[in-house]
């Protein structure tokens, strides 16, 4: 937080969350730069969440039925989980990177809180440029008329493994001295990478730089990861929800197998444990 209380401010190593997406979901070029860049976006929106339960999932969706969308969840410690609908789907290069701003233009963003005791509240933006880190400030700005600074890079290896991953993300509070808009924006043109910056230069250092100028308090650091809520219990209750009949439906198949579409872990049921349920269900 800048001591005169203007603006808050997080900065995130992202690089073992979008490392952990790869293993996961496959080492293709949509799962590290788009998807690494989503769940790094969600993990900063998500720390601003208040409550234990509260959960925010951000959801990135292209038009283009061929590149899909990007779904991220996260809590309120920034823990996420996410997934793409395409992993497999080349995308174009453009200067020697991917072009993902060509993929994903004029899509859609959206940005769910599931909040304890409240309605759930979905915010809908155009996603105006491709690019998150200018979206997710647009969003800020349209949706929720919060000024924001947004900084989020993936930079991948020939491989499509991560080398270093990160975001930034800088809010304007409400009587905020204005002033500081100008120095931050400098400061973002002064950083050539922050990827880079996070590897060689750690999360501390990199923060100096984007607030040389800014006198600062850095109230907490902790650590956040690719984290899955999945269990047995919530396949039960997702087959339950299916009804006795279509369970005595799948039961005629000797094993069926769910697969959770985050962590990709597997749950056998056999055809007695299918009848069972749908007792239950009846």
């Amino acid at each position: 937080m800048t001591k005169d209380g203007s603006a808050r401010c997080l900065l995130l190593d992202s690089t073992d969350i979008v490392n952990r997406a790869i293993e996961i979901h496959g080492a293709y070029p949509m799962v590290g730069a788009a998807l690494g860049r989503v769940l790094t976006a969600a993990s900063l929106m998500g720390s601003l969440l208040g409550d234990k339960t509260d959960l925010l999932t951000v959801r990135y969706d292209s038009l283009k039925e061929e590149s899909g969308l990007c779904l991220a969840s996260s809590d309120y410690m920034g823990n996420v989980r996410g997934f793409i609908t395409r992993p497999a789907f080349l995308p174009p290069v453009k200067d020697g990177k991917i072009d993902l701003e060509s993929v994903f233009k004029n899509g859609d963003l959206f940005v769910l809180r599931d909040l304890e005791g409240k309605e759930p509240y979905t915010g809908i933006a155009l996603i105006e440029h491709g690019d998150i880190s200018s979206d997710i400030a647009v969003y800020y700005a349209k949706s929720e008329q919060i000024p924001t600074l947004c900084v989020i890079g993936v930079n991948l290896d020939k491989d499509f493994k991560c080398v270093s991953a990160g975001g930034l993300l800088i809010q304007l509070l409400p009587y905020a001295d204005e002033s500081i808009i100008d120095i931050l924006e400098n400061n973002t043109e002064k950083v050539e990478s922050l990827t880079h910056s996070i590897k060689y230069d750690g999360l501390e250092k990199t923060f100096a730089k984007y607030l040389d100028g800014i006198e600062y308090d850095l109230f907490d650091s902790y650590r956040c990861d690719y984290v899955c809520h999945c269990s047995r219990e919530k396949t039960d209750n997702a087959l339950l929800s299916l009804g006795k009949e279509e369970l005595l439906k799948m039961a005629e198949e000797p094993e069926t197998e769910l697969s959770c579409q985050f962590c990709d872990k597997k749950y056998n049921y056999s055809k007695a444990q299918l009848c069972e349920l749908a007792e239950r269900a009846k």
